[in-house]
């Protein structure tokens, strides 16, 4: 395992090589938050998500080649959040990505071909949340019935059950 480098540093280093890689677009927000212990917390629009993700993995210098997980996060009036945990099995290091799209048409690209991990969690954030990853080679349910109406962790969901 390389050294460990502080979460000030790796953030500094993340942020020039994609700004300069894919775009100084690339980066709409950066800093160290408490996602997988002290970790660079990167905000990413939507439409250079995946280019980011594929520099993560593919660049030597980090490797990224791990998806630790990705989820939603219901965020009422207006908007919903998609968070990326990738960890590089060769150096230790993780890093987080925030994605926001808009409440009412929360749409982004899926990563399934990227991070095969991402498959199902996609699905389940499909299924919970309504996210719709374009591109998904089979986004639909993978919890609820297919017959499910609504997605259960959004905050405006009601049931519609009378219960027992």
């Amino acid at each position: 395992m390389a050294e460990a480098v502080p979460a000030e540093a790796l953030l500094e280093r993340l942020v020039s090589a994609i700004r300069t890689a894919v775009g100084p677009e690339a980066i709409l927000e950066a800093s160290v938050g408490p996602h997988l212990g002290p970790a660079p917390l990167l905000v990413v629009p939507p439409e250079r998500l995946r280019a980011v993700l594929a520099f993560l993995r593919d660049e030597p210098a980090f490797r990224f080649d791990f998806l630790n997980t990705l989820h939603g996060i219901d965020r009422p009036p207006d908007r919903m959040e998609v968070f990326y945990y990738l960890q590089s099995m060769e150096s230790g290091h993780a890093v987080a990505l925030k994605v926001v799209v808009p409440r009412e048409d929360p749409r982004l690209p899926s990563v399934a071909d990227l991070y095969p991990a991402a498959d199902w969690q996609e699905r389940e954030a499909y299924d919970h949340f309504g996210l719709h990853f374009e591109g998904h080679p089979n986004l639909r349910r993978i919890l609820l019935p297919d017959d499910w109406v609504g997605h259960p962790l959004r905050k405006d969901y009601a049931p519609h059950d009378e219960g027992v």
